[in-house]
């Protein structure tokens, strides 16, 4: 199990403990998220203006929308991988069949090489007994 950290960290120049079981450094991570966040609207006039109370909640609800947009593209991100998985695995079903294709159609060329070789032997034996039957003086059987 994980050992509880204890961390201080700044947040709007209040120094605060920070306790969980992630690392010091993730937890100085989140404390800096949100000092970002503050420092970023308190640039702007009209978040000033504000009532502190207000200030905070703005700020809440701008954090809760990173939360949200940062959900939403996981989820984009999930959906697209499970698309390119669905597509991975029926390019590897694509190529096992043709695997298969290919293995049946080499069979079949050394099927029809062996018919040819055949056939090439076949054709010599037959010219070599024409030639033999010529010297025999028999001829060409089809002038008989």
């Amino acid at each position: 199990m994980a050992v509880k950290t204890d961390t201080e960290v700044i947040i709007g120049g209040k120094v605060f403990t920070l306790s969980g079981y992630e690392s010091e450094e993730y937890l100085q991570k989140v404390a800096s998220y949100i000092n970002n966040k503050m420092s970023e609207y308190s640039k702007l006039d009209s978040f000033r203006r504000q009532p502190v109370d207000r200030q905070n909640v703005l700020l809440q609800l701008n954090i809760a929308d990173d939360y949200f947009k940062a959900r939403k593209q996981i989820a984009l991100l999930e959906e697209d991988i499970r698309a390119k998985e669905k597509e991975l695995y029926d390019l590897k079903h694509e190529l096992i069949a043709s695997q298969i294709k290919l293995e049946n159609s080499e069979k079949a060329l050394k099927g029809l090489q062996r018919d040819l070789n055949e056939s090439s032997k076949k054709i010599i034996r037959l010219e070599t007994e024409l030639a033999d039957n010529k010297k025999k003086g028999n001829g060409d059987p089809r002038q008989k």
